[in-house]
Order: structure tokens, then sequence, then C-alpha cells
């Protein structure tokens, strides 16, 4: 694994224990799942590359825009899902036919896959990507590594 790769993870653990705040972004007192992935962002590559404006729980599911999915194809590498390094960026469709709304980041990889994320009523926490979470994942990116 590449000390680039490396340094992900550590600062997404880092933000461990971070409880899970809507919109929030400040590890150790509220982040959500987007709000962990701009931290680790702000710590590796520096200033956001955009501003993100206020957002619902339910994201764009009213109007069926892939939002979440958009904004990562701007700033992230899009790779294939079926082959994951540590430090790649998950993106989940937490429900069939809804929009993809919620982001974790590998954290571990072989026969024990593991992730970090926000999650709603446990905060930041680091998961098995088990079978039911796999099949939730629709996407997946590399952060852009020449930047790190």
């Amino acid at each position: 694994m590449s000390e680039r790769r490396e340094g992900i993870v550590a600062e997404a653990r880092s933000w461990l224990g971070t409880p899970y705040v809507h919109q929030a972004a400040a590890k150790g007192a509220g982040t959500d799942c987007l709000g962990l992935l701009r931290g680790v962002w702000r710590a590796l590559v520096g200033r956001e590359p955009e501003a993100v404006p206020a957002y619902s729980k339910d994201w764009s599911e009213p109007q069926g825009e892939e939002r979440m999915w958009a904004a990562a194809r701007r700033h992230l590498i899009e790779k294939p899902t079926c082959v994951l390094e540590v430090g790649d960026v998950l993106l989940f469709r937490m429900r069939d036919r809804s929009v993809a709304k919620h982001l974790g980041i590998v954290s571990e990889t072989g026969e024990a896959p593991r992730f970090i994320h926000a999650y709603s009523g446990y905060g930041v926490v680091e998961n098995a990507l088990s079978d039911p979470w796999r099949r939730r994942v629709v996407a997946c990116f590399e952060f852009p590594l020449e930047d790190l």
C-alpha cells in the first residue's frame, strides 16, 4: 500500500468517534459522511474545490438527481467497483431506486474488507464491508493522488 493511501486511511481513522451531525465537517465535533470526506480532503489536498450548498437529509431524492455522484465525478477519479484499494471512496445507494447519497473510505481490503464512514445514529465508525454493504456500492473513486 502506498504512503498516500495509508495517509488517507490514517486521516479517516483520526475522525473515528466524531458524532454524526448533518451537514457538519468538524473532526471531533460533528460530521456526516460528506463532511468526513471533506475533512480528509482538507487535511491531505488542501482547500475544498467548491463550496458545498446546504442539503437536506433526502439529498435530491424527490428530484431523482444524482448530485453527490456528479460532484464526486468532478473532483475524484472514477474507477471500477470490482478492484477496491485502501483509500478509495465508495458511493452507496441506500435504497433501491433512490439516489446515491452515502460515502465511505476503504480502510482494509482482502479477506475482510472494511470501510470508514459517518453513519446517522453512530457517528464516524469503521465497519466490515459486508455483503449487504457491498451490494449498495454504486461507484468507486480515488482521491487525485498526484495532489496528495
